[in-house]
This record gives C-alpha cells, structure tokens and sequence, in this order.
C-alpha cells in the first residue's frame, strides 16, 4: 500500500547521501520532495503541513548541522516525526477491573467490522482471554450468517438471538450478549454493530444507542484504508456523533493509497490500535507506530518477524533441525526441508514475511512475483517420493523420477529441478547455520539472499540484471576467446533456483554464507 511512499522518500534521502554538511538549499529540496511524496499518497494536508514544518525545523537546527553524518540524521528525524504522526507509542487495549471487557466495533458499512470482530476475538483468545461475538447488526443482509462463520472459524461463541436482515432490536440484543457473558464467564465481549454507505443520522443514533446500553470499556472506529480522504472525513462524524478510544485499520494489503487512514490518528488524537492486512484470521496484528514508520522508510520490520517467529516455530523442533545442520551435510532431509516449508507458510504468505526484512524495498518486484502454489508443488513432489528418496535422494534414477512425476502430477524435469537444487539448498543452509540465521529455519530462509521460494524462472526472468564488477578480459587472445565462451555459455543456461528459488552462483553462495541478521535473531537462536 505504501510503496510509492516508500520509493519517493528512498529517491530523496539517496540525494542527501555522501554529502559532508547540508546546505539551506538541500535542507529545503528534500522538505519539498517530501511533501509532494506524502501528498501523493494521499496524506490529509493538515498533516503534510506540521510535519514539513517539524522535520524543516528540526533540520535547519545544531542536531543537523554539528552531525557526523547529516544524511542519516535527516532520515532519523523523518522516522521520528513519522513515529509521531502515526501516534507516537503503541496503544494496548483497556481491560475492565471487572469482567466483562465490552469492545465496541463502529464504522461504515464495507470497512470490514464483521470479519475484523472474529480477528480481533482470535487475538484476544491467543492472549488468554475468552471472547464473546455479539451480532448486533441486524440491517445489513447476512450479517448475522456471517458473523456465525467466521466465529465458527475463529472457534469463538457467537451470541446471534435474532435472525438480523431487518429484523430484531440491536440494543436489546447488545444489551443480552453483555448478560450471557457475564453468565457464561466469558471475560471479553466484542459488538459487531450496524453500518452504512454513508454517514446518515440513523446510523449515528443507533450506535449511540447501543454505546449508551452497554457502556463499553472501548469503542473501536472499523476504517477502511483504501477509501482516501474519506476516512479522515467519516472519522470525524463518528467522533462527534458517537465517539471512539482507537482506530482499526483494514485492507492494509491493498495497492491504494493509505496516506488519509494514517492521517485519522493525527488528526482525531484517537491511535491506531490494530491492523488487518488480508483475508484470513491470521492476518491481524497490533499497530505499532515504531515498526510502521520503519516499514515505510524500507527499513523493515524485524520485532514483528521475530513475534512471528517465536509463535510458529517450535522450540525442541528448531533445535534438531539446527543439530543436523550442524552436523553432516547428508544429515538434513528432504523431509526436514518439507517440514521447515510448512512450518514457514504458518507465519503468513512469503511476500509478506520477506518484506518485513531490512533493505527488501529494493526487491519488492521479486518479492511480488513469488507464486507461493510453487511451494506447493514442490511439496507435493517430495512426498511422491518413499521414505528411503526422502532420506538419501541420490538414490533417485531415472525411473524413479518419472515414477515421482507421475505421483505428483507435474514433468520429470521439475522433479530433476527439485533434487538438484536440493542439494544446492542444503549446501547454502549448512553454510548458514554456522553463521546465524532466522529462527527455526536453522541456517536461513530458503533462497535467502540468493532467491526466493516461489521465484521460478518467469519471476527470475522479471528480475533487473545483477549489477556489479566484471571480471577483467585477459590480454592473451586465446584465454580472451575461452572466457568469452564461458561467459555465453553461462548466460544461456537455466538460471538456478526454478523450484526453490535459490541462486546458484558463486558470488551469491558467498553472500549466504556471509549472510547475517540482527543480534535480535541470533539471540533467539541462541548462537
């Protein structure tokens, strides 16, 4: 959502880099450039303004001047006013002294309140707690069916007495859900109430209704992130028509400009508390401020992969993985990369996980070609193969791939693809793991930095060239005829890494061994 955000502030701080001192001409190039790169993405002007004035403010003072490294100092005070704009510290949700906590969920209708309640009632079970769905909106059609649904995915209680499609009370029924709670020793009850296509009266009077009822120890404005300016204009009626403590942020993964539902929390003096950034359950998670002032500096986001990370992986698991690796080569399987595959697809879709990684601003081309069904081809030819292929796949001839291909439904050559780079893979991870890699996957993610799971040849093939220095052409024109030859020879074969996406030469096997992740990583690794 916010790449062109992130690709014009990456253009102007690169400008800056390089220079000993800035002068008051630079000072203002960059305070222009970034203005017209948070107006383009849609970023309420109040907004734009204050913080232009701030960073030009800030910049032109002693902090700036007397630096070592002006450049740097700039962008850290673009990610601290950043930080500020988007609310400055996280903001946790307030917890009732006596249960049961009410959490009100208001907004317009399409801003995603239905399946956002089972994500945030989810949460809340993965916290310890014991959520209640409550399905007060009784207007829209289905809306009752839907809740059921999805509180039915989320393995969550849904109190649903009506029907709904018109029919029923909302605040009587708000009013029973908070009594059934507080009888069946639920200890969180989440309202899922009524919205519209607009804002109209009606609306605003039945969520003060039903706020009024039930008292809610925290009222939630829904906003959809993909509606521009819109969002800072509808959160201002629900301010002053029904009022609200935090803001939820949904359609985080779409490709429109977010700039105005960032603008909500500035402009409302209400913080974003949560953000959902796709379909599934899963996709749900606390709105760090910190963490989305460095997504969109393309600094990555680290704490977030490492939270991940510590929920998905198992501990004792992880540990036998890391003692094979650590051994023989041959002692890491085709079922331990199997299950180190399956265990990774837990955290979130690959696109996602890479791009919370530091610098991967520069790869969002590849990143966004990874055909995560690739993945589960490659798993469906692994295990085609018997237990004895899958521990030792130099046993695999020819007949025994064909046989494999078949089991699996694909050519003979993805299946030749998969075991040689197989063994490609193992190399690089071994090598990984004796320097520090990410948790649970003992020694890396796979193709990382090399490629990526998923990056087959078509994405492969949408990849910029790999610039860098070339080898020097020799002065003897018989050995000049030979690399020649090499070199064409080397540019008309397969590129390395169709089924798992791994590069497969000698520079980049050089920068996988050498690959290393922040101390953070290494510490939860324990290395």
């Amino acid at each position: 959502m916010f790449a062109t955000l992130q690709d014009r502030l990456e253009t102007t701080f690169k400008s800056l880099r390089g220079k000993g001192r800035l002068s008051e001409s630079d000072i203002d190039a960059t305070c222009r450039e970034i203005r017209i790169a948070l107006l383009e993405a849609d970023v309420a002007l109040p907004v734009v303004k204050q913080f232009i004035a701030a960073v030009k403010e800030r910049a032109a003072g002693a902090e700036v001047s007397g630096a070592l490294n002006p450049a740097q100092q700039v962008i850290k005070i673009v990610n601290e006013e950043l930080i500020s704009i988007l609310g400055g510290e996280t903001r946790r949700l307030r917890f009732a002294s006596k249960p049961p906590t009410v959490i009100l969920l208001a907004g317009l209708q399409g801003s995603g309140k239905t399946t956002l309640a089972a994500k945030l009632a989810r949460w809340l079970q993965e916290q310890g707690h014991t959520p209640m769905l409550v399905a007060a909106d009784l207007q829209r059609p289905n809306a009752v069916n839907q809740l059921q649904v999805v509180g039915e995915q989320a393995e969550v209680t849904v109190y649903a007495p009506e029907p709904g499609n018109g029919v029923g009370d909302s605040v009587a029924v708000a009013r029973g859900g908070v009594e059934e709670a507080r009888r069946t020793l639920h200890d969180v009850v989440v309202v899922d109430t009524a919205g519209r296509l607009g804002v109209d009266a009606e609306m605003m009077q039945q969520a003060a209704d039903i706020r009024d009822a039930v008292s809610p120890d925290e009222t939630l404005f829904v906003v959809d992130a993909m509606i521009g300016q819109d969002a800072v204009t509808t959160a201002h009626a629900f301010l002053d028509g029904v009022g609200f403590d935090g803001v939820v942020l949904t359609k985080l993964d779409g490709d429109a400009r977010g700039g105005a539902a960032l603008s909500v929390a500035h402009v409302t003096g209400r913080q974003v508390m949560f953000a959902s950034s796709g379909e599934m359950l899963t996709d749900f998670d606390v709105f760090h401020p910190d963490r989305m002032a460095s997504r969109i500096l393309g600094m990555g986001d680290m704490l977030t992969l490492i939270e991940r990370a510590e929920k998905t992986f198992d501990a004792e698991e992880a540990a036998k993985t890391a003692a094979k690796l650590q051994g023989k080569e041959g002692d890491f399987t085709l079922d331990d990369f199997l299950q180190q595959m399956q265990t990774m697809r837990k955290m979130g879709s690959l696109s996602k996980i890479f791009g919370m990684l530091p610098g991967m601003a520069e790869m969002r081309d590849q990143i966004e070609s990874i055909d995560e069904k690739e993945i589960d081809r490659v798993g469906a030819i692994i295990q085609s193969m018997t237990p004895s292929e899958r521990d030792d796949p130099k046993i695999i001839d020819g007949s025994r791939r064909a046989r494999i291909a078949r089991g699996s439904g694909v050519e003979v050559s993805e299946v030749n693809g998969l075991v040689d780079r197989f063994f490609e893979a193992r190399k690089m991870m071994v090598a990984m793991a004796k320097g520090g890699g990410m948790p649970g996957m003992s020694g890396g993610m796979p193709g990382m930095p090399g490629g990526m799971p998923g990056m087959g040849k078509r994405a492969k093939a949408r990849q910029a060239p790999k610039k860098g220095r070339t080898k020097r052409r020799s002065g003897n024109p018989a050995k000049r005829a030979q690399q020649e030859a090499a070199a064409k020879q080397a540019e008309q074969s397969t590129p390395p890494g169709a089924a798992f996406g791994f590069g497969g030469d000698s520079a980049d096997a050089e920068e996988a061994a050498d690959f290393e992740l922040p101390k953070e990583m290494r510490d939860l690794m324990g290395k």
